[in-house]
Parts: structure tokens; sequence; C-alpha cells
């Protein structure tokens, strides 16, 4: 028996291939499956489950690509209804996989429709729980992504979560090792660690959300206290995942390398939204007027699906040579399959014909105590927990999740000066803000990371505007 987790830091998110006696299981794929597909093929393994967890909201899974190559059926737990051919399991169901055994543990709370899924040994013994988002390393799943669909509050979700942790997974042994689908950086949970598996046993220890001495009514509380909103993109996501999508094969045949010319008239033809992923150093020493830039080496995926419209705007790339491909999947993965070409030979082909290209100004940290002391408009765009921990005394939190929301507090016909932690949202803030028509941004180099060695006075008191 063997346990592979795939982890895509992107994502923060983990499928696993599960094997025992040349018989394999998948749960919770991504998207694009070939690697799955290669990995069994270079094994020799039968793939006979495609297990899903849920149906997630913050990326589209791999399942129904996976089953439609490989013949192996999905699995879901129950109340599970997908427009697609799938095997909904009975709670307590188990699943021969060679000499070990799959058994569905039904936990609702985070969607109705959660499962965990609990290996056992050649001895019936139990080793692993794949969690999906019911149970993290830190946290368990946020209560409110379903309470629409289920008709239901977040304290009534919250209330079947605290019973599911405390009815299926509390009892399990503590050397049960626990596989959860996301870490640190997810939108799923609120405080998730940075391990991708750990003990039971440890969880129980330091999890807050399963203390032993917990009253569901102070779970509920806790569990619902602090959550942000739910990025935009989340029910797209949830729909894909229920209905079916198109394959990325077929999404990348669509895509067609443009020059310059026909990029400039596809652009204009279309209102797409132009994307360049590049390094944020390379973006801002040089970019398309009114592009928008989210790099590939960030969080890309995330601030994909968190800022661009989820209305079907085309969207036209601007990427490293080389790296188009790449790009057009991790769009696919967060449900944005409306690329529809790119920039061939990338920035320089824009460049060499001549074509108007801008750029975004920028100052060192070292120079941001004048700028203070010269009542100069600073904004911070990390997330309120980071702010909240630390910040510029007197500059006001801007989280870049809802730049929108803050629009009016940018002056336009005045510089005003953005950062973030290290310089990759500061910059993807820029160029929203830029593209919106806010051209006297500036960007401070180095972000709080660097502006934390001057003498500039901080504070921990939350003075968000």
């Amino acid at each position: 028996m063997t346990i592979k987790q795939l982890y895509t830091s992107c994502l923060a998110q983990g499928a696993y291939l599960i094997e025992s006696e040349g018989v394999a299981a998948i749960i919770d794929p991504l998207r694009e499956v070939e690697p799955y597909l290669a990995q069994l093929k270079a094994q020799q393994l039968n793939l006979a489950f495609i297990f899903e967890t849920h149906f997630h909201a913050d990326f589209v899974s791999g399942h129904v690509t996976l089953s439609e190559k490989t013949g192996a059926p999905i699995i879901f737990g129950p109340l599970a209804n997908p427009s697609y051919t799938a095997y909904i399991a009975q709670d307590g169901e188990r699943f021969k996989l060679g000499a070990c055994s799959i058994e569905v543990l039904h936990t609702p709370g985070h969607t109705m429709e959660s499962s965990c899924y609990l290996l056992r040994d050649e001895h019936d013994v139990p080793k692993a729980l794949f969690s999906g988002d019911t149970l993290f390393l830190g946290d368990v799943g946020r209560p409110d992504l379903a309470q629409k669909a289920a008709n239901m509050t977040q304290e009534e979700l919250a209330g079947l979560l605290f019973d599911s942790l405390r009815n299926k997974i509390m009892p399990l042994p503590d050397d049960v090792v626990v596989y959860p689908a996301h870490g640190a950086g997810s939108a799923c949970g609120k405080n998730l660690s940075k391990e991708t598996f750990g003990l039971l046993g440890d969880q129980k220890k330091t999890n807050y959300a399963l203390r032993v001495n917990m009253s569901r009514e102070e779970f509920i509380q806790e569990v619902t206290d602090g959550l942000l909103p739910s990025p935009a993109y989340f029910p797209m996501n949830v729909h894909l995942n229920k209905v079916g999508y198109p394959n990325t094969e077929d999404i990348i045949s669509k895509v067609q390398p443009l020059d310059a010319a026909q990029f400039e008239q596809m652009a204009q033809q279309t209102q797409a939204i132009i994307l360049d992923v590049r390094h944020q150093a390379d973006f801002s020493a040089a970019h398309i007027p009114g592009s928008i830039f989210i790099g590939l080496d960030g969080t890309f995926a995330p601030w994909v699906g968190a800022l661009l419209p989820t209305n079907g705007q085309p969207i036209l790339l601007v990427t490293p040579e080389g790296r188009e491909e790449e790009t057009i999947i991790r769009l696919s993965r967060v449900g944005f399959d409306n690329t529809i070409g790119y920039l061939k030979g990338g920035i320089h082909t824009w460049m060499e014909a001549n074509k108007q290209i801008d750029h975004l100004r920028a100052v060192e940290a070292t120079a941001v105590l004048d700028l203070l002391h010269s009542h100069a408009a600073i904004f911070d765009v990390r997330k309120p927990g980071e702010y909240e921990a630390s910040h510029i005394e007197g500059v006001p939190s801007t989280p870049l999740d809802f730049i929108d929301e803050h629009l009016a507090a940018f002056p336009k016909n005045e510089p005003f000066y953005v950062h973030c932690a290290g310089g990759y949202r500061s910059v993807i803030a820029a160029s929203i803000l830029k593209a919106k028509g806010y051209h006297q941004v500036v960007d401070i180099l180095g972000g709080f990371a660097a502006l934390k060695q001057t003498a500039l006075p901080l504070t921990t008191t939350c003075s968000a505007s």
C-alpha cells in the first residue's frame, strides 16, 4: 500500500494517488489529468476509483475527464447530485482496493455532500483519512460556502460540522494520518497550517476546533467568526464541478498565437482583458497599456479567481516565451476557459512593432519616511490579518481582494503609493488601478518586508478604512 500526495502550491491543493496490489484510486484530482495518466502508466496501475470529497469551490477538479479517459467510476458521498454519471455512496460504504479498503464517512458541514475517505489496511486497521475540506491541519472547512445551495445558515452548517467532527473523525485512532485537500493559502479555511499532512492525534491536541471540552455553541461562534467574503469565482467552480466542463486539450486548441497587429485588433474588437503573467519587475519595466498583471510565479490562480470578472469576458495573454500553454492550463484550473489568444514572442514582439508601452513607477522603501512626513497618500494592500499584526502608523488598509470597494480612497491627480508584503500583490493592485484610470500610482519596492527595516513608525492597532 502506498500513498502519494500530489500537492499544487499555487492552489494550496492536495490530490492523492493510493495504490495496493496494482490497483489505484485517485482523490480530488486537478483538472489537467495527463500527469495522473502518466503515473498510472509508468507504475502499470489499474485505476479503479476516482473519489471526490465534495463539489470544490476553489478549483475545477479533473474527475470528469479522468473518468472519460480511464473508465474509472466517479464516487461521491451521500447527497451529491452531479449532472453526469457518478456513483453516490452510502455513509459507511467500503470500496475494495487491492488488499486494502476505503470507507466513506459522510461529514456534512463544509457542504452537505462533504465526505471523508478512511483508508484501512489489509488487517482492517485505519491508516489514513483523506479529509477534504472537512478537517484541515490547524483548522476546519468554512461553513458559509454552501448556504444558498443547502437553504441553511452558516450557523446551521457549522452545527452539522461540529457533529461530523465529533461523531465521525475524533473517535478515530490518534495514529491515523490526516491528508487534507488544502494547506496554508487556501480561502476554504481561516488559518490553515503550512504542513500538508499530519497525525490526527496532534490535531486533537492543537486544532482549536477539536477541543474536547468545546460546546456546540462555542464551536459555531469560533468557526464563523472572522470569515472574509468568499472569492467571486467560487460559485462558478462549484457549478462546473457539478455539471461538467470541457477538456483542457480542447481549450488549448482554440487559443490563437497572435502577432502585435492581430493582438491589438483582437483586443479592440472583443474588449478582452489583457492579462500579463510575467514577473512583476518585467511588467513594471514595460507593459501594454491597460493590461492587468498577475504573475505566474506567485499565487496565480487564486488571484485570477478573486480579481478577474467571472462573466466570460475574453482573455488575451502576455506571457514569458514558452509558458503560454502552462498559463492557459492554470487559468482553466479555476474555471477561466475563455482565453482566446496570446502575444506570440511576448512583450518583445509588441515593442519591436513600435506599439505603445507603459511602465509602473516605483520608489525604494527608504524614501517612504519622507513621504509620510510630507503627508503623501500611502496604502497597504495586504490581507486584513497581516495589516492588523503590524502596519505603518496612519496608513489605511485597502486589501487587494476588495480593491474595487476602496477606489474612492485613491487620488487621481496626485501621486500615491501602494505596498504589500514583498512586491507581488502591490504590482497587481497598481495594474488594476492604472487600468481604471488611476495613473499616479507608485509601487513601494520590497513591500512591508523592506519597510520594516526602516525607521517608519509601526503599530498593531487596526485603522482600516
